[in-house]
């Protein structure tokens, strides 16, 4: 390899294997337990999904080396998304979802979502709305955790 590509390549490793600001990991980590797991018994262990992040999935041979892996990836997934300006997932646990949209839909409008939602690793169809709503949104669908939201009264 010549010293040009492997000074390239040096280039592209350390982006990769940079760390996470550590004030962006410690939210991470302050969040992370917010979350809930689905965990499911399979042959050789356990796995567990983030009920909120689909795609984050994590297995251990124990139920707490499970729990462990997935918090860790959760952290993980929610530092990379801090650090890139994504907006992030609110935790079910808070705050409560009372409100309710309803929309009328053809049988084939209501096939696509379901199957995008699908595609994409998510539970149901509301969860794919809000996400890719709340997502496009940016700021306004962005939570941040050292903030406390109030009601209005």
């Amino acid at each position: 390899m010549c010293a040009k590509s492997r000074k390239d390549s040096d280039k592209k490793n350390d982006a990769i294997d940079r760390p996470f600001d550590p004030e962006v990991l410690r939210r991470a980590a302050d969040l992370a337990p917010q979350y809930r797991l689905v965990l499911e018994q399979e042959e050789d262990g356990f796995g567990a999904t983030v009920f909120e992040m689909p795609n984050v999935y994590g297995f251990g041979e124990t139920v707490d080396a499970c729990i462990k892996e997935t918090r860790e990836l959760l952290e993980s997934a929610l530092a990379f998304m801090m650090e890139s300006g994504e907006a992030i997932p609110l935790p079910s646990a808070e705050p409560k979802r009372t409100e309710q949209v309803n929309i009328r839909l053809t049988p084939d409008e209501k096939w696509q979502l379901e199957e995008a939602a699908r595609r994409q690793g998510f539970r149901g169809v509301s969860d794919y709305v809000r996400s890719a709503t709340l997502h496009d949104q940016g700021a306004a669908g962005r939570w941040t955790p050292t903030k406390k939201t109030s009601k209005k009264k």
